[in-house]
């Protein structure tokens, strides 16, 4: 919210609100008298009658009373009026008030009351149940949203838990989000096919496709379609934009679900173009002859390809940018008058077909509760978890959703992994590579993606806590000293896997900065040799064994008996190796909240 005021009634209430304001630097004080910091008004009423609608939220600090007589008379609607809350004199109750959903005061309660500690008291159905609240789904999640009848009468549908259809037949993070949420009486469905109609009375959708649907309906128009434009020289742009809504209704699809306008750069100029990204609301890419030219059309053009060297722009661009191979409205070739010829086509965008997908996770070092809250949802989400069973808990896959497949991949070779993963991909299923700590961290996927990218699969990485990061929190280190080490460096020993030249470890070892090295336990005896060439005899190790796990063990000492300490503990592979002046460092200070260190947040 960028502008809020904040009203105090009551002489109690004037630290409250600077509190408050602490948290909410954007937010002005307003109060009625003479108080420090607080423009002065006065009456609060009047004040409110002529400011309400200036300001995002207002929140008002003293009586519920004072508050509901100031906003009376300016109430109008839930879709323009401003979030307004209450908080008492003591600071003990913050109260939604007002526009709670879609103007925000819901979120806003909670956070004023977790910054007062105080109770946050919220009366709206939908999130007292734990429903979503479908007056701001679209919002949250960039949706454009359309009803068959008034949206108050599909809410009160809905929190009255009538029987509802969920209809996805694309995918983004907020279809994710309601297929990982969605409530008892609401049944998830991929085709509008599928649906029994006799067994709902609501329907609520997330579709670029305009189906006839018998019950009440809530539309949600995801930025899914992709618009590629061609045309004449100097093309007159009237009635072209309403020409192409048209052909888009009678394609059953919505305009409201475009994401993008493109054209080549020939065409960059056309006022056609850039009328129709006006009037839709949406961005104009432009692409080169070179962007385009790899790309096969269905009706490539030998007179198109004559002056743009490009078979086909209309098709050509609208396959680039959704990032797919086919479309869904093949070119059309329009004329709205005499040398006014343009022509479109529409694709879907590849990241939202419902098809296979695999996401790379980051599991983290080891405790299931340490992967990150996306990671988790992917989890729960997926049909094939393949996980490195060897460096990944089996606990983690207790996330899986029943009836998912959990295999382990420490047996595998690349080729049995990939074989598997593809034989669901092939189905449409979503598949999750579960990689301990961060995946790009010696996780071996590069190997993965180059698969993937032979046989055009989509997928996607989630990072994940590195095993660097969770020894730094167990040893209870800053791995930075303020002018002194300034470095970390993650690295291993030279095994059967040969590192370049440049990296040798003793190389390495020169800067004498924190060092963190992985899969070096067996070969212990030439790090330690290696280290010592540049780091003094009695520089602070720890050897860190499964971090994070059940059975984790942590031994310090000095670097000249690092050898000793992992022999005679018998650490192994999954042993993190620390060395560096860092370790139980306590001296030194940061410049950070130093009083005379000024900065954009203490002046």
């Amino acid at each position: 919210m960028n502008k809020i005021a904040i009203i105090i009634s009551s002489d109690q209430g004037v630290q409250i609100a600077r509190t408050i304001r602490q948290e909410l630097p954007e937010a002005e004080l307003f109060a009625t008298g003479k108080r420090e910091s607080c423009t002065s008004v006065d009456s609060i009423t009047a004040f409110v009658s002529e400011q309400f609608s200036r300001y995002d939220a207002l929140i008002f600090v003293g009586a519920l009373g004072i508050c509901v007589r100031a906003i009376a008379s300016s109430v109008q609607s839930k879709y323009t009026d401003p979030a307004v809350i209450n908080v008492d004199s003591t600071g003990r109750h913050v109260i939604s008030v007002l526009s709670g959903h879609i103007g925000g005061a819901n979120q806003l309660t909670r956070r004023v009351a977790n910054i007062l500690g105080a109770e946050a008291v919220i009366t709206t159905q939908s999130d007292n149940t734990g429903l979503w609240a479908l007056d701001t789904l679209a919002r949250e999640h960039r949706w454009h949203p359309e009803t068959t009848v008034p949206m108050n009468a599909i809410i009160t549908a809905f929190v009255n838990t009538r029987p509802t259809a969920l209809l996805l037949d694309v995918k983004d993070e907020g279809t994710r989000y309601l297929e990982r949420t969605a409530p008892e009486h609401v049944k998830i469905f991929y085709r509008f096919e599928d649906i029994d109609f006799q067994a709902v009375e609501l329907l609520v959708a997330v579709t670029p496709y305009q189906h006839e649907s018998p019950v009440q309906t809530l539309y949600y128009r995801p930025a899914v379609l992709h618009l590629g434009v061609g045309c004449r020289k100097n093309c007159d742009p009237t009635g072209v934009w309403e020409s192409i809504t048209r052909t888009l209704t009678a394609e059953k699809l919505s305009p409201h679900s475009l994401a993008s306008v493109s054209t080549i750069d020939l065409k960059q100029d056309e006022p056609l173009v850039h009328d129709i990204a006006r009037k839709a609301g949406i961005p104009l890419h432009v692409y080169t002859a070179d962007d385009l030219k790899e790309i096969e059309v269905p009706n490539p053009s030998e007179k198109v390809t004559e002056v743009t060297s490009v078979p086909g722009v209309a098709e050509a661009c609208a396959l680039k940018s959704a990032r797919n191979t086919r479309l869904l409205v093949e070119k059309q070739k329009q004329k709205l008058s005499d040398g006014n010829d343009f022509t479109f086509a529409v694709a879907l965008d590849r990241t939202a077909e419902r098809r296979g997908f695999i996401e790379i996770v980051g599991a983290g070092p080891g405790d299931p509760e340490l992967i990150s809250v996306k990671g988790k949802n992917f989890l729960e989400a997926a049909d094939l978890i393949l996980y490195a069973g060897s460096l990944v808990p089996v606990e983690l896959t207790y996330y899986a959703k029943p009836n998912a497949t959990v295999r382990s991949s420490a047996s595998m070779t690349l080729e049995e992994q990939f074989s598997l993963m593809k034989e669901f991909y092939n189905k449409g299923l979503f598949i999750v590579r579960l990689h301990t700590g961060d995946p790009c961290i010696y996780g071996a996927i590069q190997e993965q993606m180059a698969f993937f990218d032979e046989y055009g699969m989509d997928y996607h990485i989630t990072p994940g806590i590195s095993s660097f990061l969770a020894a730094a929190a167990a040893l209870q280190s800053q791995f930075t000293i303020p002018e002194k080490v300034q470095t970390i460096i993650l690295t291993r020993g030279e095994g059967r896997t040969p590192m370049p030249e440049k990296e040798k470890l003793h190389l390495l070892a020169r800067s004498q900065s924190t060092m963190c090295i992985f899969l070096s336990a067996s070969i212990v005896d030439q790090v330690q040799d290696e280290l010592l060439q540049h780091y003094p005899p009695t520089t602070p190790v720890a050897a860190c064994y499964h971090l994070t796990w059940k059975d984790e063990r942590i031994f310090r000492g000095q670097l000249q008996n690092l050898a000793r300490i992992v022999k005679e503990n018998n650490l192994t592979l999954t042993t993190m190796i620390v060395v560096g002046d860092a370790i139980d460092n306590r001296k030194g200070l940061s410049k950070l909240y130093s009083h005379k260190f000024k900065h954009l947040f203490r002046n």
